[in-house]
């Protein structure tokens, strides 16, 4: 099957020029102006319009079994609906149950997701900690094309890592040569702090921000820095919310170690007064963690984003619906946490990124593809247009509007944390493994067609970790 995206402007995260992109079997075989193609082939018109790497939302919950319910979001609704907004990879989360083997949770998600309708990869959570752990992280690494461990600092009596799991599992990705994430939030605080909110009669959603304040989150992120720092490992924190752990990150950044940051594109947009809303049903819609902050967060997000100290932009897309977010009308702390945006991520970071005059369009290739594909070791396999790689395009047509409503998404949740929002900017076609998937309003997502991605280990890079901290060895002091 081939593919002509005609009369465009490629947009990468290093360059802007007119060109056509011509795809067969899946893959970019030619960039250029007028390119000379075999009959036959369909034709999409990109007149007026970027083209662009497809979306990569490096941190997803797709069916997600979280606080005694599962995400409404399937992997193939969840990867249509991403379609539909412009993405066309993500990158998911393996979560085992405490004691339970790191291989036997790894199969079980891989079955959930045979049903992608795009290309999609795994982070896998390190939830507890023995031999065991250690042997299968290895065997996710050489034989699974796993090069990524998420540590979940928060939620105590369930999935917390202490900080004895960090330097475990930090000291075997070093080893791997793959790299640390971690949620950074002190779960025996936010613990203490639910409790002490709901002695006091406080119950509502109001609570949630209140359990968590910034500062659990930058204490967290300054723990987890310096523990990486001290075992000479890279790493990647999720979901940066506040201030405190952006000064943390770009602290860090700043005396040369290699920390990146991530931000959500609710955490740009949406401030802690959500949690205030007469309507309880509404103010549990947002219960996620980290919560949305006051607004002087988002600006600092959204400084530490054009600044390169947050490198990428995600959703952490996990869904409940109002139902399931009724489990804790009585306790604050019983609410299902998570939020939807796989559908939108891509529409408000242009719209009030580019849209405002925060990012270039180069900026906003890098922030929603490119970088995450770097830092996770696929690039330039995704996000860029350049000969060889995928064929995971969006035609982004930066004149169209609409106004977000739960009502129009295709997402499989019934409210939307971007409700009333009106944004300038959408894909006209998304193109996914050199097919059109998505179609001026029509969606055209086929169940099962996503390929699961391998990424490899940073072998090398590693290497040369390992040999500095080598040499920086400390040796025995030898006494008489």
């Amino acid at each position: 099957m081939s593919l002509l995206i005609k009369g465009g402007t490629v947009v990468t995260a290093d360059d802007e020029f007119r060109a056509d992109v011509y795809c067969e079997n899946g893959k970019i075989v030619a960039v250029g102006e007028n390119l000379d193609v075999p009959g036959g082939a369909e034709v999409v018109d990109a007149g007026g319009q970027y083209v662009m790497p497809g979306g990569i939302d490096p941190h997803t919950h797709m069916q997600l079994p979280f606080m005694g319910t599962v995400a409404s979001e399937d992997f193939y609704s969840g990867t249509a609906a991403a379609m539909a907004g412009g993405t066309t990879m993500i990158i998911d989360f393996v979560i085992p149950s405490p004691q339970q083997r790191l291989m036997e949770a790894y199969e079980t998600w891989r079955g959930w997701a045979q049903k992608a309708s795009a290309d999609y990869s795994f982070h896998v959570a390190v939830t507890w900690w023995d031999e065991t752990v250690h042997e299968d992280m290895g065997t996710l690494v050489r034989d699974h094309g796993v090069n990524s461990f998420k540590h979940f600092m928060a939620y105590k009596n369930a999935i917390m890592a202490d900080d004895e799991i960090l330097y475990n599992s930090f000291s075997r990705a070093l080893e791997l040569g793959a790299i640390p994430t971690v949620h950074a939030e002190n779960g025996e605080l936010v613990f203490q702090l639910q409790k002490k909110l709901i002695a006091e009669g406080i119950t509502g959603p109001e609570g949630h921000p209140l359990s968590r304040p910034p500062e659990a989150e930058g204490e967290a992120a300054n723990r987890a820095i310096r523990l990486a720092q001290v075992i000479g490992t890279p790493l990647y924190v999720v979901h940066v919310s506040a201030i405190q752990a952006l000064e943390e990150i770009t602290r860090a950044r700043g005396e040369g170690y290699r920390v990146f940051g991530e931000v959500l594109a609710g955490h740009l947009m949406i401030d802690d007064s959500v949690y205030r809303h007469e309507d309880w049903d509404v103010a549990a819609a947002h219960v996620m963690s980290p919560p949305f902050r006051a607004k002087e967060h988002q600006a600092a997000l959204w400084k530490g984003l054009q600044s390169g100290n947050l490198q990428t932009t995600a959703t952490d897309h996990c869904c409940f619906c109002a139902d399931q977010k009724a489990m804790g009308r009585d306790d604050f702390s019983k609410i299902p946490n998570g939020t939807g945006g796989v559908e939108d991520r891509m529409a408000v970071l242009w719209s009030q990124g580019v849209g405002k005059g925060r990012l270039t369009p180069s900026e906003f290739v890098a922030v929603t593809s490119a970088n995450a594909a770097k830092i996770f070791n696929i690039y330039p396999r995704k996000g860029s247009v350049a000969v060889g790689a995928d064929a995971d395009i969006v035609v982004w047509d930066p004149a169209a509007t609409k106004t977000i409503s739960a009502k129009t998404h295709h997402q499989k949740v019934d409210y939307n944390i971007f409700e009333g929002m009106e944004v300038t900017g959408l894909p006209s076609h998304t193109i996914s493994q050199g097919k059109v998937t998505y179609k001026e309003g029509d969606l055209r997502a086929v169940e099962g067609a996503g390929n699961y991605v391998n990424r490899p280990n940073f072998a090398p890079y590693y290497a040369a970790m390992e040999k500095r901290n080598e040499l920086n060895k400390p040796t025995a002091v030898k006494r008489g």
